[in-house]
């Protein structure tokens, strides 16, 4: 599994974070030019992080071990330099009191290995670290997998938009968590937190 780590997020990385939120939903793009990407990110009530990793420049993308096996254009690459390469990204806006996510996207063949957790983690902490006392979050009706990770974490259905995805029509789930400053909420976080990290040792975080 390739190794990443979750960091804050730099103007820099806008060029990838735009091919990710493309890929991962291309009939709901929200950002369609350089400069929206750049001015929601230094938006002073938004926070957005990255999940990064390393791409070999002269030979292929570092996916995870088992992906890289079986890949026609597998290579070890020994020695050659290597270059960033973002696999995910996630964010939110702090509303008051409550922390509101935007987004969780991870790059398709990166996807079913930790990584979506990995940013939903990162959020939370980061969350609680700016004194938020909720979480909250749309997520489409049909995405079944999206909202068992989300209630694992402790999110709750509290409502339904209608009609609320653009481009079909779709309705969204809207979830909250209970007070994530509570001590019930920080101990089922925490053991969440460890379980994760006990799994995927691969991962390093960088927010702080």
């Amino acid at each position: 599994m390739a190794d990443y780590i979750i960091r804050p997020i730099k103007n820099k990385d806008i060029p990838q974070v735009a091919e990710i939120d493309h890929e991962a939903f291309p009939g709901e793009w929200v950002f369609r030019s350089h400069p929206s990407y750049k001015q929601d990110f230094n938006n002073p009530i938004a926070r957005y992080i990255v999940a990064s990793t390393e791409l070999n420049r002269q030979g292929v993308q570092q996916l995870p071990l088992f992906k890289r096996l079986f890949s026609p254009n597998h290579s070890p690459n020994k020695g050659k330099p290597k270059t960033e390469y973002i696999i995910g990204f996630a964010g939110f806006w702090l509303m008051l009191k409550d922390a509101h996510i935007t987004t969780i996207a991870v790059r398709n063949n990166y996807r079913r290995i930790g990584i979506g957790e990995g940013l939903l983690i990162s959020i939370i902490g980061l969350a609680t670290q700016l004194d938020a006392t909720a979480v909250t979050l749309e997520v489409r009706a049909s995405n079944k997998m999206a909202q068992a990770l989300y209630e694992k974490y402790g999110f709750q259905t509290v409502g339904r938009r209608l009609r609320y995805y653009s481009n079909d029509g779709e309705d969204a789930i809207l979830m909250c968590t209970d007070d994530i400053a509570s001590a019930s909420f920080q101990s089922h976080f925490q053991q969440l937190k460890m379980a994760h990290a006990q799994r995927h040792n691969e991962v390093s975080t960088r927010l702080f």
